[in-house]
C-alpha cells in the first residue's frame, strides 16, 4: 500500500497546521523533510512521541519550525505507520510542506483515505467511519451526543445483536435441512414465525431512527405564510438575526421566495419566507403566492402567521384548510399590540397556537418550546443508536423487505428452503451496513463523502 499526505487542519489561516502522512514509509518521508533539534533519527523514535526540530526546502533552506508527532504502527488512526507535522498556520506554508512531503515519496491522500485505512485495518467499523463526519459536521448538542454514539459503535451494536439472531435461525435452519437423520429439533413455523416477527420489531424500531437524525443533520424544510402585512417577514428576520427580508407596510412587499438556514435549540430550520397569500392582479406577485404555495405542499414544518389585531379573514381560513393534517404553528404575531383574533378558533386547527411579537422578542421562547415538543418530545435515546444516513437506512429497509416475505412465506406454508434463501438475503445487507462483508463499491460511496485530510 502507497504512503499518503495532506493537510488534516482546515483549509484556513490558524495558529497551526497539521500535515498527516501514513503507510509503510511514513517515517521515512518524514525524515526525508524534517530535522530534529536533538539531532536524533526519526526512524529511531518511539511511538507516541514529539521532536521539536525543522523543515527544510529542498534546496536546504529553513522553512518552518516544526513538532513531528510520530505513531507506531498498529497503534496509529489508520493502523499504519503515521507522523504528524504541527508547523504554523499559514495556507501557503503548509502547502509548501506538503509539496516537500510528495517530493520526498508520499502520494496524495484520498477524500477520508486516512478513515478508509482505518476501516480497512480494522480499527473503526463502517458505520463508526461514518460518524467521523458526523462528528465534524456536528451543529449542537444533539448532533454531536448522536455521533459519539455511533462513533462507539451503538449502531453496530445494535445491527449485530439482529444479525447474529438471523445466523442463529439460519444455522438452525440448515441443521434441520442438512441432517434429517440426525436427531435434531425441527423448526416448527409458529415458533420460527414469531422469532421473525421479534427480530422485524427490532430492525423497525432502528428504521424508525433515521428521521430523527435526518431532522438534526439535515434541518427541517419551514416554510412562513400567511396573508400580506401579519408580519411573516418580521418573524423571518426575528429567527434570522438580522433583516433577511424586507419589512414595509405595503402589501406584496415579497414576491420572491427569501430562504435562510437558522438554529432554533437543537432544531435547524431550513426556513422560506413566502409572498403574502392573496388575490391580485399583479402577476410578478401571482408568481410568486404560487410559489408559496407549492412551498407550503412540500414543508415539513409550517409557521401558519395570522395578525391578532384583527379577526380572522376569507385568506386566513383558505390557508388553514390548505395547512390540514402538516405538522404546523399558529404564530399569533403582534401580540404586543392588540388582541382582536379568536385564538379558540385556531385551537380547534392547531395543536400549538402561539402569541407573540416579532418585532419585539416576546413569546419567542414559547415557539421554540412548541417545536421542540413537535420533533424532539419522542426523540430516541442517542446512546441506542441512531442512523445517520441514507446508506444505512437503505440497509435496514431492505432487511426488513426481506423478513416481511419470510414471514409471509412461513404464513403460507412455503418450503424452509424458500425462508433461508429470504434470510440469507437479509443477514448480508446487515453485514453491508456495518461492514462486515461490503463491496469496494459501497466502500468508495461511504469515503467518497469525506474531506481529504480525514
Amino acid at each position: 500500500m502507497s504512503t499518503i499526505a495532506a493537510i488534516s487542519t482546515p483549509n484556513a489561516v490558524g495558529g497551526i497546521a497539521v500535515i498527516r502522512i501514513s503507510g509503510p514509509d511514513a517515517l521515512t518521508v518524514a525524515e526525508r523533510v524534517f530535522t530534529p533539534a536533538n539531532g536524533k533519527p526519526v526512524s529511531a523514535m518511539a511511538g507516541y512521541t514529539c521532536a521539536y526540530g525543522t523543515v527544510r526546502d529542498q534546496a536546504g533552506n529553513p522553512l518552518d519550525d516544526v513538532v513531528l508527532t510520530v505513531f507506531r504502527a498498529p497503534h496509529s488512526y489508520t493502523g499504519e505507520d503515521t507522523a504528524e507535522l504541527s508547523c504554523h498556520g499559514g495556507l501557503f506554508l503548509s502547502r509548501q510542506v506538503l509539496r516537500l512531503c510528495f517530493a520526498a515519496g508520499a502520494e496524495p491522500a484520498g477524500p477520508g483515505e486516512f478513515t478508509k485505512r482505518a476501516f480497512l485495518a480494522g480499527k473503526l467499523s463502517l458505520t463508526q467511519a461514518e460518524s467521523v463526519m458526523d462528528l465534524i459536521s456536528a451543529r449542537g448538542d444533539a448532533e454531536l451526543r448522536c455521533a459519539r454514539s455511533l462513533r462507539e459503535g451503538a449502531v453496530f451494536r445494535r445491527i449485530h445483536a439482529c444479525t447474529d439472531r438471523l445466523v442463529e435461525l439460519l444455522s438452525d435452519l440448515a441443521a434441520w435441512a442438512d441432517y434429517p437423520e440426525e436427531d435434531i429439533p425441527s423448526v416448527e413455523p409458529e415458533n420460527l414465525c414469531a422469532s421473525l416477527t421479534g427480530l422485524h420489531a427490532e430492525l423497525s424500531a432502528v428504521a424508525a431512527t433515521y428521521d430523527y437524525g435526518r431532522i438534526l443533520r439535515e434541518g427541517i424544510n419551514t416554510v412562513i405564510v400567511g396573508r400580506p402585512n401579519v408580519g411573516k417577514s418580521t418573524l423571518m428576520n426575528r429567527l434570522s438575526g438580522f433583516e433577511r427580508s424586507i419589512v414595509t407596510d405595503v402589501a406584496g412587499t415579497t414576491r420572491d421566495v427569501v430562504e435562510e438556514s437558522v438554529r432554533l435549540g437543537d432544531l435547524t430550520l431550513r426556513l422560506s419566507d413566502t409572498a403574502g397569500l392573496r388575490d391580485t392582479a399583479d402577476r410578478v406577485e401571482q408568481i410568486g403566492v404560487e410559489i408559496a404555495y407549492r412551498r407550503l405542499e412540500d414543508a415539513e414544518l409550517v409557521l401558519a402567521v395570522f395578525d391578532s389585531t384583527s379577526p380572522l379573514q376569507p385568506q386566513d381560513q383558505e390557508l388553514i384548510n390548505r395547512i390540514g393534517n402538516r405538522r404546523a404553528v399558529a404564530v399569533c404575531n403582534k401580540s404586543d399590540v392588540g388582541a382582536l383574533l379568536d385564538m379558540q378558533e385556531l385551537d380547534r386547527h392547531f395543536d400549538y397556537v402561539i402569541p407573540l411579537s416579532a418585532k419585539t422578542g416576546e413569546g419567542m421562547d414559547k415557539l421554540s418550546a412548541a417545536l421542540h415538543a413537535l420533533f424532539l418530545a419522542d426523540a430516541p435515546d442517542p446512546q441506542a443508536g441512531v442512523l445517520s444516513n441514507e446508506r444505512q437506512k437503505h440497509c435496514v429497509m431492505a432487511a426488513l423487505e426481506q423478513l416481511s416475505a419470510a414471514i409471509s412465506a412461513v404464513r403460507a406454508g412455503e418450503s424452509l428452503d424458500c425462508v433461508t434463501v429470504l434470510l440469507e438475503d437479509g443477514a448480508n445487507v446487515l453485514l453491508e451496513l456495518t461492514g462486515e462483508r461490503a463491496t469496494e463499491a459501497v466502500v468508495e460511496q461511504v469515503f467518497a463523502r469525506f474531506c481529504v485530510g480525514k
